[in-house]
């Protein structure tokens, strides 16, 4: 755990997961349960409990692996979500993903923006990866409107990616890369810099996307992913 960084912009911190906030975790994904469930990850194969603690223990067993950065967000000193930066690849590759979810009462104050560009430029600036990438249900506005405040690029549709809420969804997807941020992508925006026109998706890929949602019957809740 000595290599994930506690990160701090104001109010707004992210720090390393401990098994021991699996209770809050669990209590704040019960709460906000109706506001997380269209975003939800799924387990395809069929049903069973989502267990918080052996969530936990897998991302850290990831992180000791230096494959995953696994983030609670903080507001002021309460757990608000989590954020983790996954499938981290060295080398000629040097890219990662980066996952959210937040509670419904943090939403929509800029927490997730801050949290999401302080991971970026944890990665691009500190660790030297080369490409961040997010991916997004293309219904998913609040997500969107993240990646068009911080400049990430439009990059494509992806079919049927992540089984979310019971189905295999469509996502569209967005990457920034080390040059096109020197400075770190929270300064960029701060400085008023980043392009929201970078982060626009093809109505012709919209519609695509929308023609895809089949709904079909939940059977097994995952953690969302945002």
């Amino acid at each position: 755990m000595s290599t994930i960084p506690t990160l701090h912009d104001g109010a707004i911190t992210l720090r390393p997961i401990h098994v021991r906030d699996a209770r809050d975790i669990e209590s704040l994904l019960l709460s906000n349960r109706a506001w997380l469930q269209p975003w939800e990850a799924t387990n395809p194969q069929g049903t069973g409990r989502w267990d918080v603690k052996g969530s936990i223990r897998s991302l850290l067993s990831q992180a000791a692996k230096h494959q995953t950065l696994p983030f609670v967000i903080l507001l002021e000193g309460r757990i608000v979500g989590q954020l983790t930066v996954s499938g981290m690849t060295y080398g000629a590759v040097s890219s990662a993903t980066i996952g959210y979810w937040i509670a419904k009462d943090a939403a929509g104050h800029g927490v997730m923006t801050v949290a999401t560009a302080l991971a970026a430029d944890h990665c691009l600036l500190s660790i030297g990866m080369h490409r961040i990438e997010i991916c997004i249900r293309p219904e998913n506005d609040k997500s969107l409107r993240i990646v068009e405040k911080l400049g990430f690029r439009y990059e494509g549709l992806r079919r049927r990616f992540i089984h979310i809420d019971g189905d295999w969804r469509d996502h569209v997807c967005f990457a920034v890369v080390r040059e096109e941020v020197p400075n770190g992508v929270l300064h960029r925006w701060r400085a008023g810099h980043a392009d929201p026109s970078l982060a626009s998706v093809p109505e012709g890929d919209l519609v695509r996307a929308r023609q895809s949602l089949t709904p079909q019957p939940r059977r097994d809740a995952g953690p969302p992913t945002g």
